[in-house]
């Protein structure tokens, strides 16, 4: 079978870049081309918060000439091309019109991705290098992007995602402030590392909240550049050891050179020669916080996780699974959830779903949706025992799920909201403004969630496994190795009135015969 020829293009605050690559049957990538081209949407967003007439223009123009480039390549198919867009587009006030404009003109649907969606892919990205080094399986790894207009930060241990988060601090933003000042240069540095300082201590203090031994990997165009200056035979195949005092060397190279002089001597681009020092010196202080001697820098980008992503089809591996199901553990344990009944709980939700694909047809994606909810659905007691559920809404709905889009975030805490009380209405906060698949997939998981806290209401974990069958217009559960099942049947005749109304089936529990 021939090879899957697909593109990526990532549209972002300085540049857009594009990756042409083959997928094997196996799901191997190979990246066979890639492209890139200078924009100035990150000035234009920082200064005045809308993208100009002229840049919406530059870049349709460039999106319409890379569309000639797939045309060579036999790339044709939508199915075949994603196009994101990252904190420029974003943070635009005027992205619609941007978003419109781009579509109308070249055909193509831009995705303007959130932060939490980048740090996702990023981690698709970077995991083959953390799996494949035995150091970096057992450290802590704090891998840092400082971007055009903004800085991702993820720490991994051990496989495991500790926490992610994006921070506003761009090594354009940067650039852009200190035209905005005027400030002579010798005192450019003290005022970026003012900037930079506020950051890396926040990034400090949440990385020093575990004990190991950590390491700093760098990704971005700058370090990219930087490895390959200091060490001058890095081919970018694998991860590159910079010393932190030779990249110390670098920066003050770099900050003694006005933009002309830096396009001049280090023989890069003026676009990239206005941001190379302030993503440099942020990447330095985050070394120096950290007390290290060397960083790795890597070749990783967004692109490298777009096209792994494309790879798997859109589908949620195991382990991306499992990290997701972690983060909301950890949010469970913030609010003091009782861990072992909401195990039990999603646990049952899960094979609920898993039993009854055929009644809801929802994609194993609202199966991870539907868990996380179940893990979740009683945090909401840390707030008030009266109205948990809502407070369970409120507390999820405003807390980072890492894997998770800010909308698939909404739809566990709307999942949450109604594990009790009310059944969704259109008026209810959050669930009117649903797609009408949205709001059909969150009342099918509500109603799994409801019958999977029914048959958990004694909170002694006794219900391990059961099969459901269905008997015409009923749902019969039946329960192994339990004898008596009349708490159960109790709770399931007061909880399974919402399944009933979506599924148009009765619900009884029985002991297995």
């Amino acid at each position: 079978m021939p090879p899957r020829t697909v593109a990526v293009i990532d549209i972002g605050a300085t540049s857009i870049r594009m990756a042409i690559a083959e997928i094997s049957d196996l799901g191997l990538v190979r990246t066979i081309d890639s492209l890139t081209r200078k924009i100035t949407l990150g000035e234009d967003v920082f200064k005045s918060r809308q993208i100009t007439r002229s840049s919406i223009e530059e870049c349709v123009r460039i999106l319409r000439s890379y569309q000639k480039v797939l045309l060579e390549y036999g790339i044709t198919s939508t199915d075949d091309i994603r196009v994101v867009a990252t904190s420029a587009v974003r943070e635009a006030v005027n992205r619609l019109a941007f978003l419109d404009r781009v579509f109308i003109a070249t055909g193509l649907e831009v995705e303007s991705i959130e932060e939490a969606e980048v740090n996702r892919i990023t981690y698709m990205g970077i995991q083959p290098h953390l799996d494949s080094d035995p150091k970096l399986a057992v450290a802590k790894s704090v891998v840092v992007e400082v971007g055009g207009g903004s800085t991702e930060v993820l720490v991994v241990r051990s496989g495991n995602v500790l926490f992610s988060e994006t921070h506003r601090l761009g090594s354009l933003r940067l650039a852009e402030r200190l035209e905005s000042l005027g400030a002579p240069g010798m005192r450019r540095r003290s005022i970026m590392e003012t900037q930079i300082r506020q950051t890396v201590a926040r990034i400090r203090e949440q990385v020093f909240a575990e004990d190991g031994k950590i390491e700093l990997i760098a990704l971005g165009g700058d370090m990219r550049f930087a490895a390959s200056h200091i060490l001058g035979d890095w081919d970018g195949g694998t991860l590159a050891r910079v010393s932190v005092d030779a990249l110390d060397a670098l920066v003050n190279e770099v900050l003694k050179y006005n933009e002309d002089e830096i396009v001049q001597k280090l023989n890069v681009n003026f676009s990239d020669a206005t941001t190379l020092g302030p993503a440099l010196l942020s990447n330095l202080m985050l070394a120096r916080i950290f007390q290290l001697d060397t960083v790795l820098v890597s070749d990783t980008n967004l692109r490298d996780g777009l096209l792994l992503e494309m790879a798997s089809e859109g589908r949620w591996t195991a382990e991306f699974r499992n990290q997701i199901l972690r983060s909301a553990m950890t949010l469970g344990r913030k609010c003091d959830f009782d861990q072992p009944y909401a195990k039990h709980v999603a646990a049952s939700a899960s094979l609920l779903f898993e039993q009854l694909k055929a009644e809801h047809q929802l994609d194993a994606k609202y199966e991870v949706m539907l868990h996380v909810a179940a893990l979740l659905h009683e945090i909401g007691m840390f707030v008030d025992v009266r109205s948990n559920h809502k407070h369970a809404m409120y507390l999820i709905r405003n807390s980072e799920i890492f894997g998770l889009s800010r909308q698939d975030v909404l739809l566990v805490a709307l999942v949450a909201r109604y594990h009790r009380r009310a059944h969704p209405q259109p008026g209810h906060d959050g669930y009117g403004s649903l797609s009408r698949s949205e709001r059909v997939a969150v009342a099918k998981m509500a109603a799994l969630l409801r019958l999977a806290i029914a048959m958990h209401d004694s909170r002694s974990g006794r219900v391990q496994d059961f099969k459901c069958i269905k008997q015409r217009d009923r749902l019969v559960i039946e329960v192994p190795r339990v004898e008596d099942v009349t708490l159960e049947q109790l709770a399931i005749r007061q909880n399974s009135t919402l399944f009933e109304e979506v599924f148009g089936l009765r619900v009884m529990i029985r002991a297995e015969q």
